[in-house]
């Protein structure tokens, strides 16, 4: 595996020809939307195929897996292209790479919006280990809102994915409540009620873990947040199911701030059965320009985490994302959001190359609109790539991605060229 960085002149044909490879071999591992118009300082990411499968005749994906003692998702997240449903006689599957060796398995939360298209879905699910759907919300009563993940949840039991129920301080008016989570922290028998009717809703619909996400909680709640989610875990886990709770990225433990101080890394890893580090936002819609996820503040929150949880239990949070911003930048400006096929393509429209900044470990690039100027950062293979070193470097339980509506197929190969993907289902 190699990632490839686009220069003046470039094309499709021409980094083909350096690697011995056909134009169409590279596009299969790189869904992107200007093979004919590359940008200077785009990623590719180059795969060389090692064994190839020519479908024949009634071949189906459960017989060819079978041939090459495979599996079907195996087969699937080496053909980003490829659907169980449009195997085409006289077609080339490829079953593996050269010099494609992961290192081990790791776990791949993705969090989801229940509106996202299905067709993506599909093509997303086989990388992952959790699909976690956002969001029920609860009532003062402990009645659940609920969203509609019905349809979501049957589509990651096909593909072997745990689907993960989120459990948020969501509300029937649609925000988000610390009084409503200091209401249920201080009331056990409200803790109890919403506990089974939690339960009740995963056994109804198929649910297999629980992610706990209470953010901005009030720091008297720091405790009673502990021994909450170690409760649920306890019920949980009699029940065959995991808990997952969604940590602020902290780089210490009197780390002030409303966000962080109810988050005790070391109370909390041990309540849950995973923690996931929420180690994005750093650049966000209504602050200065920055990189959503620099590598130095990723590894700060990494480097503290693994010394209150045991990095066996740790997901690091991923964005696949970023943020195009005015400048000069003014408070109170919001910046939009994009995806990194977005940013691509907006480089491609407005005629720009894509700089990288080698200490943040993140692409970005200017243009002028009119007579506004902005700042894109964003991510690409290479600040993924060393993103997935840190899970590498600190042995980490895997990753979680924020947020898989957004279009980034290449770093679902990439992750796949690097690591075994757990899937217990």
């Amino acid at each position: 595996m190699e990632i490839y960085t686009v220069k003046a002149g470039d094309t499709i044909s021409s980094i083909s020809n350096q690697y011995g490879l056909t134009p169409e071999e590279i596009l299969n591992v790189n869904i992107i939307d200007n093979p004919d118009n590359l940008v200077v300082g785009q990623d590719l990411i180059i795969l060389i195929p090692e064994i190839r499968h020519i479908v024949e005749t009634g071949d189906t994906l459960n017989e060819i897996a079978n041939i090459y003692n495979t599996t079907v998702n195996s087969i699937l997240r080496n053909n980003p292209n490829l659907t169980p449903d449009n195997i085409d006689v006289g077609s080339s599957i490829t079953i593996s790479y050269k010099n494609v060796s992961p290192s081990r398995s790791i776990a791949i939360n993705g969090y989801t919006y229940p509106e996202i298209p299905l067709q993506k879905l599909i093509k997303i699910l086989p990388y992952l280990t959790f699909l976690t759907i956002f969001t029920y919300g609860f009532t003062n009563e402990g009645d659940l809102i609920e969203p509609n993940d019905t349809t979501l949840i049957n589509l990651a039991l096909d593909y072997g994915v745990m689907p993960t129920m989120l459990i948020s301080t969501l509300t029937n008016q649609g925000t988000f409540s610390n009084e409503l989570a200091r209401t249920l922290l201080n009331d056990y028998e409200l803790q109890t009620i919403l506990i089974n009717n939690i339960i009740a809703k995963m056994d109804e619909k198929g649910y297999k873990a629980l992610d706990i996400d209470f953010e901005y909680l009030p720091v008297e709640n720091r405790q009673s947040y502990i021994d909450f989610v170690t409760r649920l875990t306890q019920a949980l886990n009699e029940k065959g199911y995991y808990s997952l709770v969604a940590l602020a990225p902290k780089i210490s433990t009197d780390q002030e701030g409303l966000l962080y101080e109810s988050h005790d890394y070391f109370g909390l890893g041990r309540a849950a059965n995973l923690a996931l580090l929420m180690t994005y936002e750093w650049g966000y819609t209504y602050g200065p320009p920055l990189p959503v996820a620099p590598l130095p503040n990723v590894e700060a929150v990494i480097s503290y985490g693994v010394t209150q949880i045991q990095p066996q239990k740790i997901l690091m949070g991923v964005p696949i994302y970023g943020y195009d911003w005015k400048i000069p930048y003014v408070k109170g400006t919001k910046a939009r959001s994009l995806s990194p096929v977005e940013a691509v393509n907006l480089a491609l429209n407005t005629g720009l190359e894509i700089s990288y900044d080698d200490y943040q470990q993140a692409p970005y690039f200017y243009y002028t609109e009119g007579n506004q100027q902005h700042i894109v950062w964003f991510e690409n293979l290479r600040s993924i790539n060393a993103k997935l070193n840190l899970v590498e470097n600190y042995s980490l339980a895997g990753i979680s991605l924020w947020n898989i509506i957004r279009d980034f197929p290449q770093f679902y190969v990439l992750v796949n060229s690097r690591f075994n993907i757990a899937q217990v289902l």
